[in-house]
């Protein structure tokens, strides 16, 4: 695949406020430059994602919008309303899948904005809220679908991890989990990791074939800030670099865990971050959406492409 995510000097000249550079770099990841607030006074930033061409998407939640930010460093209203958009990822077709949080997940052709439903109903019922969302190599979807958002009671009775093949079948994998947000894969698609939000445990699962899975793990455990108590404050939103090390949105920041699960570092953020993608030159930068800002990191590390199908 081409570089594809290489922002002209355009968008350097968009930056606006800039953090202290990270006393304790990470070794292999850094950071390597500050972090810096490209974008500002949103109200709730989310789902991140890069197309082909190296635009970015991301959500305001509340305002019910995506973003685009240009590859000159434009930013612009991409769509509106959004119903709630929540997580995005490019699939392997250059359309944009996109979680609705009024309960539905979306396809969104990117040259005409058409939206076309990938799946709204699980067993009759609405889902609850789509959350996040990654696409594996044989284009099936996995979503999480848990409570924020949604209606009460439950329009499934309960929070769930689904995937959606290619073909368009729907089943549900993972149903234990309190409150399932972040997804992501590993760059050889062997390990799917859950990010739940209300619990301090992080989870991966073997992926047996595309959509099956076998008996979950402790992946490992966020390190808690000053004060929390069991079962502990969870993580949000997250991404994965080439590597297999996992950049994991928390109230402390990004907690960098290698594949085996240790902590290497936090990344620290000026803001709460709610997730967060690789972009930029050599897609070796963190693109950072933290409640009402889009933040910038650069890294000696590079962002995993998932190349749908």
């Amino acid at each position: 695949m081409r570089n594809i995510l290489n922002w002209s000097a355009a968008l350097l000249a968009l930056i606006i406020t800039a953090a202290p550079l990270q006393a304790d770099p990470i070794p292999g990841v850094g950071p390597v430059s500050d972090p810096v607030k490209v974008f500002s006074d949103f109200k709730f930033t989310e789902g991140p994602a890069f197309d082909l061409k190296g635009n970015l998407y991301f959500t305001d939640i509340p305002a019910n919008r995506i973003y685009k930010v240009d590859t000159d460093g434009k930013l612009s209203v991409f769509l509106e309303p959004s119903n709630h958009c929540n997580g995005l990822m490019l699939d392997g077709s250059g359309k944009l899948l996109a979680c609705e949080m009024d309960g539905r997940l979306v396809s969104i052709n990117l040259k005409n904005k058409k939206v076309t439903p990938l799946v709204s109903e699980y067993e009759g019922k609405r889902f609850n809220a789509p959350n996040d969302v990654v696409v594996d190599s044989t284009g099936g979807i996995y979503f999480t679908d848990p409570h924020f958002r949604a209606p009460e009671p439950l329009p499934q009775g309960t929070v769930a991890v689904y995937y959606r093949s290619a073909d368009g079948k729907v089943s549900r994998i993972i149903d234990d989990i309190k409150a399932p947000n972040g997804v992501i894969l590993s760059p050889d698609e062997k390990t799917l990791y859950i990010i739940p939000s209300m619990q301090k445990e992080m989870m991966a699962y073997p992926v047996t074939a595309p959509g099956k899975i076998g008996k979950g793990r402790v992946f490992c455990t966020l390190k808690q800030a000053e004060g929390y108590k069991e079962p502990g404050s969870g993580g949000d939103g997250l991404t994965i670099d080439t590597n297999g090390n996992l950049y994991i949105t928390t109230g402390l920041g990004l907690q960098v865990f290698s594949p085996e699960g240790k902590l290497l570092g936090i990344i620290d953020v000026p803001e709460k971050p709610a997730n967060v993608t690789f972009g930029g030159k050599d897609n070796s930068s963190l693109f950072i959406t933290a409640r009402t800002s889009l933040y910038r990191v650069d890294t000696q590390a590079q962002g995993h492409r998932f190349p749908g199908k």
